[in-house]
């Protein structure tokens, strides 16, 4: 069984919310939640690769998302 950290009543709660949106609603919610989630991911990279230019920072991105292993050596 999925552990989860809401409650059945806040989980109850959230749906019902959720529910009552208009879908344009619902999909500002997840463009928005997209957008966090990309400017998080492109921070961890430049953290982890601080040498690197914001072309390379943006292109390893779309590696990680499209791409099982790392681009071979000497593509650009």
């Amino acid at each position: 069984m999925r552990q989860r950290d809401t409650s059945p009543e806040a989980a109850r709660i959230q749906l019902e919310i959720l529910r009552e949106m208009t879908g344009e609603q619902r999909m500002k919610i997840a463009f928005k939640l997209t957008d966090f989630m990309r400017r998080m991911a492109l921070a961890r990279i430049r953290s982890e690769h601080p040498e690197w230019t914001s072309w390379q920072v943006k292109r390893e991105l779309l590696r990680i998302a499209f791409l099982p292993k790392p681009l071979p050596p000497g593509l650009p």
